[in-house]
C-alpha cells in the first residue's frame, strides 16, 4: 500500500477546455444584450468563433434596425462580446469582427402586417 504524502494544487490536477460552441453562445448572448432596441422582426445575432489557447477571436452577425448609430452599436457590440466572453469564460478576445447583415426600417413590420397604410 503506497502512503500519499502530500496534495497535489488545484492548477496542477488538470486542465479546462472549453468549445468553440459555447463561447460562440456567451458571444452571441453578449451581442444580442448590446444592441440598444434589436428589430422586433430580426433574427437573433449569430457567432462564430475560433479558440486558440487562451484567447478567442469572435465574428458576430447580427441585424439592426434603421435608423440608428450604427458605428456605436457595433463598438458596444464589440466590448460587451469581449467584456463577457473574459467574465464567463476566462479567454482573452484580441478580436471582435461585427457584421451587420441587415437593417430593419422603422415600421416596416407594422406596415407589412398591414397596420400602417
Amino acid at each position: 500500500m503506497t502512503a500519499v504524502t502530500g496534495r497535489v494544487a488545484a492548477a496542477e490536477r488538470g486542465e479546462t477546455r472549453i468549445a468553440d460552441r459555447v463561447v460562440a453562445k456567451i458571444a452571441a448572448q453578449a451581442a444580442k444584450e448590446a444592441v440598444d432596441e434589436p428589430p422586433a422582426d430580426g433574427a437573433s445575432p449569430r457567432a462564430t468563433v475560433t479558440v486558440h489557447r487562451d484567447a478567442a477571436r469572435v465574428r458576430v452577425s447580427l441585424e439592426l434596425g434603421y435608423p440608428c448609430d450604427i458605428g456605436h452599436q457595433c463598438g458596444a457590440v464589440r466590448r460587451r462580446v469581449a467584456q463577457r466572453v473574459k467574465a464567463l469564460a476566462g479567454m482573452d478576445v484580441p478580436e471582435v469582427a461585427v457584421q451587420v447583415e441587415r437593417l430593419h426600417p422603422a415600421g416596416a413590420s407594422a406596415a407589412a402586417q398591414g397596420r400602417i397604410r
